[in-house]
């Protein structure tokens, strides 16, 4: 979708009978208007979803099990730039579509493979079972350092007249992106564990409940937890309590510190909260 965004002609090939399986994720859809064409009226409305995640695309089914399908995709495939498959690891080679197939069709084709694995072992409360982003996080993140790779390779292939293969999956991307997590447990032996919306090395990091509501307040230095107990919380004690004094006597005092912030903004409104953080940077 990034691609067609930056003007790619861009053509999904869906599966031959229902399409991409995310026209159906409903509800909510879009309304199903008057002017549709005849020859869809027997479809469903189309997802929020699929529509979200699809746009500026033209979209086609193509039985590519069979041989004409197969030769429609070759022909494709030889005035293509690039190809971005989802299929389950080495799928496509057994029906004729694999990387090395399609080199041979076209030895200029950029093949971007994307495959799926989950771990969510880092989401989610302490006591809890894990939880899962709400959003689809690394699967969107994925498709980003493919993107990045595919304009990398656009980009080489202009040096050298050749394609190449790159291979993306949803399990490395989560490892890539675990950044200070990783870090931890190569650096300390410190395994990754969760803490709801708290930050593993930063405390105050993470969503406190006010009387009305929660407000989302992070202080990542000790200037900014001293604003925080002196202008915010009337409280500038917390400063040069030496429970509280730097961020590594916060984060082994966690609990302690919680509790005091979290008494303190209960006693108040969520706006008043915010006029009161309003203009101190």
């Amino acid at each position: 979708m990034l691609l067609a965004d930056l003007g790619a002609d861009v053509i999904k090939v869906e599966e031959i009978s229902k399409g991409d399986d995310t026209r159906t994720w409903n509800p909510p859809a879009a309304p199903i208007v008057p002017s549709a064409p005849v020859e869809s009226s027997h479809l469903p409305p189309e997802s929020a979803y699929f529509l979200a995640i699809n746009r500026n695309k033209r979209s086609m089914t193509v039985n590519f099990k069979t041989p004409e399908g197969l030769e429609i995709m070759h022909r494709l495939i030889k005035k293509s730039d690039v190809l971005v498959e989802n299929f389950t690891s080495g799928k496509l080679a057994t029906m004729g579509l694999g990387y090395e197939d399609c080199k041979k069709l076209n030895p200029r084709l950029i093949y971007a493979s994307i495959t799926g694995e989950g771990i969510p072992c880092v989401t989610g409360e302490p006591d809890r079972p894990p939880s899962k982003v709400g959003v689809a996080a690394t699967d969107i993140a994925t498709g980003l350092y493919a993107h990045g790779a595919i304009l990398a390779a656009l980009l080489s292939r202009q040096q050298t007249g050749k394609g190449v293969w790159i291979d993306c999956n949803l399990f490395e991307t989560q490892i890539a992106g675990l950044t200070n997590i990783a870090s931890n447990y190569l650096i300390a032996g410190q395994e990754a564990s969760r803490h709801g919306t708290a930050h593993t090395s930063v405390v105050p990091y993470q969503v406190f409940p006010c009387r009305d509501g929660f407000l989302m307040i992070g202080a990542g230095n000790n200037k900014q937890f001293k604003l925080l107990a002196e202008k915010i919380l009337d409280n500038p004690a917390l400063v040069t309590d030496p429970r509280f004094a730097t961020n590594e006597a916060r984060v082994a005092n966690r609990a302690e510190l919680i509790n005091i912030i979290t008494d303190a903004l209960q006693k108040q409104d969520r706006a008043h909260w915010i006029e009161r953080f309003t203009g101190l940077g």
